[in-house]
């Protein structure tokens, strides 16, 4: 009987954070695109120009970009 072949060697696979995949969307061109802070209360108070402004998407800043990617299993 031939013997089972073993996978010793293998690391583990690495889990995407659930938190960050609901969170951040990934373009075609592989930009990472999140939603913008600040429109979830106080929006009695604020202006309906801030409150357009807010609801729109921005990328994520440079500087997060490693750590994102790796929480998402890029």
């Amino acid at each position: 009987m031939p013997k089972k072949a073993r996978n010793h060697s293998k690391t583990p696979k690495n889990k995407t954070h659930s938190g960050i995949a609901k969170r951040i969307k990934v373009t075609g061109g592989g930009k990472l695109m999140r939603q913008q802070a600040g429109l979830r209360h106080r929006l009695e108070v604020k202006s309906s120009k801030e409150t357009r402004d807010l609801s729109g998407v921005k990328e994520v800043a440079k500087a997060d970009r490693k750590r994102v990617n790796i929480m998402l299993g890029r």
